[in-house]
């Protein structure tokens, strides 16, 4: 069994996000970047498969710059055995992404693939579903619980949805993309930043896997939120009940 998991370089959630005072992006001085935490929910799972089953190799991916192979180098360390790096130094939406993994998809022939379900920098929740769409394949979105069938030829999903918890089985090989609450990912551990060195890490361009991949989007302009405003002392219910009808217009 392969699992191809996605991995994406984006900013630690830790970290002060500045705009640009033009407006055109973030200011990245001081930024400290991290895989993408639904990504290394992800990949976490994929190692806890690989532990039920006893054997799979786990193969991890990513698309940009020669400053994502950091990103790379830690999802080896977490365990997985090997990783690719398509190098670009485009910035792509999701579509862009998608025809992307779909060449790599191609090319790796994996079981399944599980991704995060969006990435904390765009939030477009877009990429897993139009990865299904391109490939023709199945999909279980929003995953948090998964279980293989003990022929490995299907996957319970336990899906989370407004009204509770789905269930769904999805004929393998399906895009699965995972949520929160499926698992807490582990620690990156000496020994394992220690064998990351020795495992393989593969480059490959646009042009190798065949893709012209072009965004049909383009953010024309960032801004910071607007500054909170003071709250206001009330000094009783009614008071209360006539600011939010009044003035917030919630009532």
């Amino acid at each position: 069994m392969k699992i191809l998991v996605p991995l994406k370089r984006v900013p630690d959630p830790d970290t002060k996000i500045r705009v640009k005072t033009d407006g055109s992006g973030i200011e990245t001085d001081g930024v400290k970047f991290a895989v993408n935490p639904f990504d290394s929910i992800a990949l976490e799972e994929a190692l806890r498969l690989r532990e039920k089953i006893g054997a799979a190799e786990i193969v991890v991916v990513t698309i940009g710059g020669d400053e994502c192979a950091e990103q790379l180098r830690t999802g080896l360390a977490m365990g997985a055995d090997r990783a690719i790096l398509v190098k670009t130094a485009a910035a792509l939406d999701s579509l862009a992404v998608a025809k992307v993994l779909a060449a790599v998809y191609a090319k790796e022939q994996p079981s399944f693939v599980l991704m995060g379900k969006q990435a904390i920098d765009d939030d477009s929740n877009q990429a897993g579903q139009m990865l299904a769409g391109l490939l023709g394949l199945p999909q279980a979105t929003f995953v948090s619980k998964l279980e293989l069938a003990p022929d490995k030829a299907s996957a319970r999903c336990g899906r989370e949805t407004d009204a509770g918890i789905e269930t769904i089985d999805v004929p393998l090989p399906a895009i699965i993309t995972t949520d929160l609450r499926l698992n807490e990912p582990r620690y990156v551990s000496l020994p394992g930043i220690i064998k990351a060195k020795k495992k393989p890490v593969t480059e490959l361009s646009l042009a190798d896997l065949g893709v012209t991949a072009g965004s049909r989007t383009h953010v024309l302009k960032l801004s910071a939120p607007p500054p909170r405003k003071a709250g206001v002392r009330v000094r009783n219910v009614d008071e209360l009940i006539a600011r939010l009808r009044d003035e917030a217009k919630v009532i």
